[in-house]
């Protein structure tokens, strides 16, 4: 049989791992680049917020303890047999939808103007949303994980099934409204499909799809006031360089201004004067500019591609259809949203809030982020063939 999609078929097999075999065959390199990124990022934000967050460490206190948590669940993702969550996943995918349903209904909370938050007390929330990106990520491979007989592609009824699913999730994130989110589970569904080897015609109908659907929405004024500002500053950020344009703006003077070696940490002045609004979540890569400079830029977008790239190796070494595909939708949704944060700070994408993986402050996505990693050490952990 001609094998056409991009997953490597190779003989399904099983075996128990023990702890110390588990922990030889982690991904160290991986788990290094992460943790690297974590301390870059809690710096960061401890730049970002020593001149306004209470007692000057009141946010990277809290940002420790929510990596901490993090570490957990990672630790914990990486304990899951990732073939007995095959078996779990509609639960997975259920609970996700349960959290997106609560948020639009009284319990959830307005943030920024997105109505994507349920206060917890305590001052800590949950926005789940993040968790919605798992959710799609296990339930993506569950259903495209095993191909129509005779063929080495899903059945037709999976990927209508599959769009189903991603549809109903995307719609009620929208419905708070919070569109970088819908953008990155669009992407983990294209991407699911694409690597599971969907038939090309769906694919072709797919791309219509969406771009109907945005034009469609576009044409019925279905966006937010603030949404349609933040792509008109991106056409065009001088257009309005104290309104609409001022987040591009000041973020471009922040990065400029590092130059090649950076103003060292806590030393700069765009940083220490907050120019910059959001600076220790959504535009945290302008901090590490303007005080890393270049290098430290680069440096971190290495950081972030050794992960990627590691994760890739995952997916393709992978000995069943559902690990590689749950490794390769990880990596879609990881180089996206790195691709468009970093990529809203210099001006090459529109504002969408979405976080830097890894880096950003933040509790949900910190969670749903390291749980990410945790699900690939599981299936590295598991598979014979590295």
């Amino acid at each position: 049989m001609t094998d056409r999609t991009l997953l490597a078929r190779r003989p399904f097999t099983t075996r128990a791992v023990g702890a110390h075999s588990a922990m030889g065959r982690l991904d160290w390199v991986m788990l290094v680049a992460v943790a690297a990124l974590c301390v870059i990022g809690a710096l960061l934000v401890w730049s970002s917020t020593r001149t306004w967050a209470a007692g000057s460490t009141g946010l990277v206190k809290k940002h420790m303890l929510n990596l901490a948590i993090g570490a957990v669940l990672c630790g914990l993702a990486s304990m899951v047999d990732h073939r007995l969550l095959r078996a779990w996943a509609p639960l997975v995918y259920l609970v996700t939808l349960v959290g997106l349903v609560l948020v639009v209904t009284p319990v959830g909370t307005t943030v920024n103007g997105s109505h994507s938050w349920i206060m917890l007390g305590g001052g800590f929330a949950i926005q789940p949303s993040e968790f919605a990106k798992l959710g799609l990520v296990v339930i993506l491979p569950m259903l495209l994980a095993q191909p129509a007989e005779g063929t080495d592609r899903p059945r037709g009824l999976d990927v209508v099934l599959c769009l189903l699913a991603a549809v109903v999730t995307m719609g009620l994130v929208m419905l708070q409204p919070d569109l970088g989110t819908t953008l990155v589970l669009a992407v983990i569904t294209a991407g699911a499909l694409v690597i599971g080897g969907v038939r090309k015609r769906w694919i072709v109908l797919l791309a219509f799809a969406v771009v109907a659907a945005g034009a469609l929405v576009w044409l019925l004024d279905l966006l937010e006031p603030y949404q349609v500002a933040r792509f008109t500053a991106f056409l065009d950020p001088s257009v309005d360089p104290r309104g609409v344009g001022y987040n591009s703006t000041q973020s471009l003077i922040a990065i400029g201004s590092g130059e090649l070696f950076g103003k060292g940490l806590f030393e700069g002045g765009q940083t220490t004067g907050r120019f910059v609004p959001e600076q220790h979540t959504d535009f945290i890569f302008t901090v590490a500019g303007e005080e890393f400079g270049y290098l430290g830029s680069v440096t971190l977008v290495a950081l972030l591609g050794v992960v990627l790239l590691r994760g890739l190796h995952i997916a393709r070494q992978c000995d069943d259809r559902f690990g590689a595909l749950v490794a390769g939708t990880i990596v879609c949704w990881l180089a996206f949203q790195t691709f468009v944060n970093i990529g809203m700070t210099v001006g090459i994408m529109p504002i969408t809030g979405l976080p830097l993986p890894f880096v950003s402050y933040g509790g949900t996505s910190t969670f749903a982020n390291l749980m990410a990693v945790g699900l690939l050490q599981a299936i590295r952990i598991r598979e014979q063939s590295f």
